[in-house]
């Protein structure tokens, strides 16, 4: 395919003059075959099919078109039978058009899915996905990125392209220039997508994107309140440096610690860098020192593996969970295996990759919809790190 300026054949009016006389014609058109054709790109042909389909002359399907009422293609979105139970807490918001309407969209094509790890905390997010995804008959081809690449659009197009998607999920970058690259180019490429535990918006205007999320904000606030119950007004907070996850969990401590009358000088707060550095062994002792030196009695750190090398730093110093320190974690991935087990607020991991499945499918069914934003409530689960506050 010519990298150059496209033949004026490929103006958008008679791009879909051509598209649909094939159709006409031959009954099914194909991605890979028009590109040729007409010398454009796949996400050109996708973009176009999606309009075409939005005015009723064409109905998608996986790696093509077909003309309407054509046996076997999709009808759209029908109502059908309640989602199976899983094994976390219900969505606080249920991604449906109509309500009290919770069955599948009727879908049918690929998700292209880019998570930034496949060891911690996003397998949950992804076996949620794959069990939505058959439940939708839609077939999911994921990758890795990684919380260190510097430019996540390559690795998108490059998704796109190799496996045909028809469709997004995407937990790019968050950081301002990059995490706006991103966005822009889900915007452009003209393709169904989802933001899964991040959030976006575009300039000018501040238009959103489709996306899940766990509250995080909620789930940090739930945890300093459950301290503050057993009698803890010096609650500190530790914070991954590296998630993106952080700076919601710090909002809900804030909010927590506002409306529990708590000041500057009953709590503190530290960020800590990937546990892989040599630096973070000193970041751990610090949070323990400032912890006897400040009496604070409780903490909140996040995630799981920061918060059990706190414990531990804790208990090497002399003092005792929960005795002198509660501990409670923000993820729990692997909180209860620890000794003491931690309490932890657990986000709805298999809850948010299935809603974005979900409204992937709706959005595949009905292009015109308008952007959906769901965010889900997490768990706490108390375990034996916390305990009343010591007289």
């Amino acid at each position: 395919m010519s990298s150059g300026t496209e033949h004026r054949s490929t103006l958008p009016a008679e791009r879909r003059a051509h598209l649909l006389a094939a159709l006409e014609r031959d009954g099914v058109v194909r991605v890979a075959d028009l590109t040729a054709e007409l010398d454009v790109t796949a996400v050109t042909i996708r973009r176009d099919i999606g309009q075409l389909e939005s005015e009723g002359l064409l109905r998608r399907v996986h790696g093509g078109a077909v003309a309407v009422g054509t046996p076997g293609a999709p009808t759209g979105r029908a109502p059908g039978p309640p989602a199976a139970p899983g094994t976390g807490p219900a969505p606080s918001a249920t991604p449906s058009d109509t309500p009290g309407t919770v069955g599948p969209a009727s879908s049918t094509g690929t998700i292209g899915v880019l998570v930034p790890s496949l060891d911690y905390y996003w397998p949950g997010v992804v076996r949620g996905m794959e069990a939505e995804a058959r439940r939708h008959g839609l077939r999911i081809v994921l990758r890795g990125s990684s919380y260190d690449t510097t430019d996540e659009r390559p690795t998108l197009e490059r998704l796109a392209r190799s496996v045909a998607a028809d469709a997004l999920i995407v937990a790019p970058r968050t950081d301002a220039g990059h995490g706006t690259e991103a966005a822009r180019w889900l915007v452009d490429s003209g393709l169904p997508h989802v933001l899964v535990e991040r959030e976006a918006a575009l300039a000018p205007h501040r238009e959103a994107l489709e996306s899940v999320v766990s509250d995080h904000a909620l789930g940090a606030l739930m945890a300093v309140h459950h301290l503050a119950d057993l009698g803890h007004r010096r609650v500190g907070l530790v914070l991954s440096r590296q998630s993106p996850t952080s700076r919601k969990v710090a909002a809900g401590w804030r909010a927590a610690c506002a409306e529990l009358g708590l000041t500057t000088d009953e709590h503190f707060e530290r960020l800590a860098p990937d546990r892989r550095t040599p630096e973070f062994a000193g970041v751990v002792d610090e949070v323990v020192e400032t912890v006897i030196a400040s009496g604070t009695t409780a903490l909140l750190v996040h995630s799981d593996p920061e918060a059990s090398a706190v414990v531990q730093r804790a208990v090497d110093h002399g003092l005792s969970v929960p005795g002198d320190l509660s501990v409670a974690s923000y993820d729990d991935e692997v909180a209860e295996l620890f000794s003491p087990a931690l309490t932890a607020v657990r986000p709805p991991r298999a809850w948010v990759g299935r809603a974005a499945v979900d409204l992937v499918a709706r959005r595949l069914a009905d292009p015109a919809r308008p952007v959906h934003r769901v965010a889900i409530s997490p768990q706490l689960i108390v375990r034996e790190s916390t305990g009343p506050a010591p007289s």
